[in-house]
C-alpha cells in the first residue's frame, strides 16, 4: 500500500555555503535548488577558527533561533524561533568572560556586539550553534547568518545574504536546519 502524501515537497534541512570563484570573502549559498550570493569572513573559510581571525568556520552548524528588528523589517512567517531585538541586547565576545558566546544585557563592561545595530546588519540575525553548546575559549563567537552590507563587503566570520534572499529563505528554516560551510 502506498503512503498518501499531501502534495507538499519534503522539508530541506541543509543550506550549503561554498566559496565563490575568485574572491575568498564571498560565497554562494544554495538551498532548495536556489543559489544566492553571500559574503563571508574577510579571511575566507578556515578549519581552525580563532576569536578575531575574521574567518568563517568550515563546519556544519545548526540554526538554533534568531533575532529580528520588527520595528524595521517585516518577514514572512517562519518555523524558526525568533525574538524581537530590543535595546540593550548584546552578544559577549570576550573569551575570558563567563558568558562568552552568549547573549548579554546592557550595561555590560566586557567586549560585546550590539544586537540592535544602526547599520541594519542584524535586522535579521540567525544564531548558529558554532561554539555554543560546548564552548571553547578563543574558538570564535557570534557566528551568525545575517543581512549583507552594501557591495557584499566581508563579515567578521558570519555568513551574510541580501534582505530579498533572507525573505525567500526564512519561511523554510527551522531549529536544526544545517548551514554547511565547505
Amino acid at each position: 500500500m502506498r503512503k498518501k502524501t499531501s502534495g507538499r515537497r519534503p522539508v530541506k534541512s541543509i543550506i550549503t555555503v561554498r566559496p565563490a570563484p575568485l574572491d575568498r570573502r564571498r560565497a554562494l549559498v544554495t538551498f532548495d535548488g536556489r543559489t544566492e550570493q553571500a559574503a563571508i569572513g574577510r579571511s575566507g573559510i578556515t578549519s581552525r577558527k580563532r576569536e578575531g581571525d575574521g574567518a568563517t568556520p568550515r563546519a556544519a552548524m545548526k540554526l538554533v533561533g534568531g533575532y529580528v528588528r520588527r520595528d524595521r523589517i517585516q518577514l514572512p512567517p517562519t518555523p524558526l524561533p525568533t525574538r524581537a531585538t530590543r535595546k540593550g541586547m548584546l552578544w559577549c565576545d570576550a573569551a575570558s568572560h563567563a558568558v562568552y558566546n552568549r547573549p548579554a544585557k546592557a550595561p555590560f563592561a566586557a567586549s560585546h556586539e550590539e544586537m540592535m545595530r544602526k547599520d541594519g546588519l542584524y535586522d535579521v540575525c540567525l544564531v548558529m550553534d558554532w561554539n555554543l553548546t560546548s564552548r571553547r575559549r578563543h574558538a570564535g563567537s557570534a557566528i551568525f547568518f545575517h543581512l549583507i552590507r552594501p557591495g557584499y563587503e566581508p563579515t567578521e566570520g558570519c555568513v551574510a545574504i541580501s534582505p530579498a534572499s533572507m525573505r525567500r529563505l526564512i519561511p523554510h528554516l527551522r531549529r536544526g536546519t544545517v548551514v554547511k560551510v565547505i
